[in-house]
């Protein structure tokens, strides 16, 4: 697994509890998701499809550095489905794991279209 982007987490990032809000860290995996995605298929126009559980193991707080790690997991004829790990930068704890992401290439009118892409790029 890559770890390529990393998170400080301020006050707006925050929860009621004071911990790190779901949602913000989701916004965060779906944009650091698309980049991934977009870097091994060479081309921008995908769509997120599907996300298996999210599994929350455990928190971040104020300060806290998290970072966001991807790796490829299959490539279907238009699709691909990637991994992902978001753990404390230095205890490496992990926070959240979701198993399978997958996104969906499109043609010019918004179809689903082959990407032509077998093995992951580095």
């Amino acid at each position: 697994m890559q770890f390529f982007s990393r998170k400080l987490i301020k006050p707006q990032d925050l929860n009621a509890s004071g911990t790190l809000f779901g949602g913000t860290v989701l916004s965060w995996i779906d944009e650091e998701a698309a980049i991934f995605v977009t870097c091994q298929l060479n081309k921008g126009n995908i769509v997120t499809k599907y996300m298996t559980e999210i599994n929350f193991v455990s928190s971040a707080g104020l300060g806290d550095i998290i970072e966001i790690g991807m790796e490829t997991v299959s490539f279907g004829r238009t699709s691909i489905t990637v991994r992902c790990v978001v753990r404390n930068k230095f205890s490496k704890e992990t926070i959240i794991k979701i198993d399978k992401i997958v996104f969906v290439n499109l043609d010019d009118d918004g179809r689903p279209a082959p990407h032509n892409v077998t093995e992951p790029q580095n």
